[in-house]
C-alpha cells in the first residue's frame, strides 16, 4: 500500500498525488495537517527516509523561528516530538512504499520507490 502525507495546499504535493495517480497508483492520502502522525509512526518514517528529524524540518516556516529551534540542541525524540505537536514544520510530500520512502521534491522523486 502507498501512503502519501500531502498537503492540498502544497503545489508540490499536489504534483506528487497526480503523479501517482498518472503511474495508476491510488494511495491512502494523508493529510498530516489534520491528522498528524504518532511519534512512533514519525520515527518509522524517517528510518525508511534514512533521515533524521532535523532533515524534514521546514526551517523557513514562523513556527521554526518562534520556537527557536535554530539554537536547540534536541535529541532525535524530542525533535520528532516537536514535529508531531507542530506538523507545519514536516517537509511534504512524503510517499511510503513498503520499507522504502521518499520525499516528493522534486516529485519525480517518489519515483525512485515505486
Amino acid at each position: 500500500m502507498t501512503k502519501i502525507y500531502h498537503n492540498p495546499r502544497c503545489s508540490k504535493s499536489r504534483q506528487t498525488l497526480e503523479l501517482l495517480q498518472s503511474k495508476g497508483i491510488e494511495p491512502e492520502v494523508i493529510e498530516y495537517l489534520k491528522t498528524p502522525p504518532s511519534a512512533a509512526e514519525l520515527d518509522e518514517v524517517l528510518k525508511k527516509l534514512h533521515l533524521e528529524p532535523q532533515d524534514i524540518t521546514r526551517s523557513k516556516e514562523k513556527t521554526y523561528e518562534e520556537l527557536d529551534l535554530k539554537e536547540k540542541k534536541l535529541s532525535r525524540q524530542e525533535m520528532i516530538q516537536v514535529l508531531v505537536k507542530n506538523p507545519i514544520l514536516i517537509e511534504r510530500p512524503i510517499v511510503v512504499q513498503g520499507a522504502k520512502a521518499a520525499i516528493g521534491r522534486p516529485p519525480e522523486k517518489v519515483l525512485e520507490i515505486l
